[in-house]
């Protein structure tokens, strides 16, 4: 499998995808792609909307992608792009639609066969085996919790050390620590903004220049560079 995996779209005095779009170049490669861009995690916003917004960006490396929405029949959509390109969002949102249209079986199966895969938050989320540490608030309700499972550990994107002034509730990390409380067996990268996790075939490395915090059951979190190893995430339980 392929699957370059972002934390977040935009980095702070950034254009949207400014950061990684040469990490997406590199991945995708010189020959242009047949992408396909699945949207259904966008709420406040049109599917056209987003297709544009990617696009522009994509133009720049040399990329396309054209919407999901815009085809009779997703599913042969999926089964005849060159790449899958998954945008951030509400990652309930994105849950619920891919499962009421049916996808969630056939992009897990084109990946594993070897179709590029690329999210960015709510996309990230999705490549893991449940959405259960998303970021987002819960505004539809899906058939199940289950995803994708590329991946056998869970992502956090947007991890945040920070503690906000004047909050009194969880931070963050917390929230990781309830989850690795009933899901022992369970990893959970916190995925700091500007980074991003790259699989090539079992090869799991991090890019950019920020540490991904890791959590396991009985274990004190642990921060790794992109310098460091992370195949271990990668062996399933």
């Amino acid at each position: 499998m392929r699957l370059l995996l972002i934390s977040n779209s935009t980095n702070p005095g950034e254009g949207y995808l400014e950061y990684p779009k040469q990490h997406i170049k590199d991945f995708l490669g010189e020959k242009a792609t047949n992408a396909i861009f699945i949207p259904y995690a966008a709420v406040t916003f049109s599917f056209e909307e987003y297709e544009k917004k990617v696009n522009e960006r994509f133009a720049e490396i040399g990329h396309h992608v054209t919407s999901i929405h815009r085809f009779i029949n997703p599913v042969d959509a999926i089964e005849n792009a060159d790449a899958i390109v998954v945008g951030g969002g509400n990652t309930w949102q994105l849950v619920k639609m891919l499962q009421e249209k049916g996808l969630m079986k056939v992009i897990r199966k084109r990946v594993k066969k070897g179709t590029p895969y690329i999210g960015w938050s709510a996309g990230s989320n999705i490549a893991c085996p449940t959405l259960k540490t998303t970021n987002d608030m819960p505004i539809v309700e899906p058939i199940k919790f289950k995803t994708l499972k590329l991946v056998p550990f869970q992502i956090n994107p947007h991890y945040l050390d920070d503690n906000p002034a004047n909050h009194g509730g969880e931070t963050r990390e917390d929230r990781i620590k309830e989850f690795i409380e009933v899901n022992k067996e369970t990893y959970v990268v916190g995925l700091r903004e500007g980074t991003m996790l790259l699989l090539d075939d079992d090869d799991l490395i991090l890019l950019g220049n920020r540490k991904a915090r890791i959590f396991k059951y009985g274990q004190e979190p642990k921060e790794l560079t992109n310098e460091e190893d992370f195949n271990f995430l990668l062996q399933r339980s």
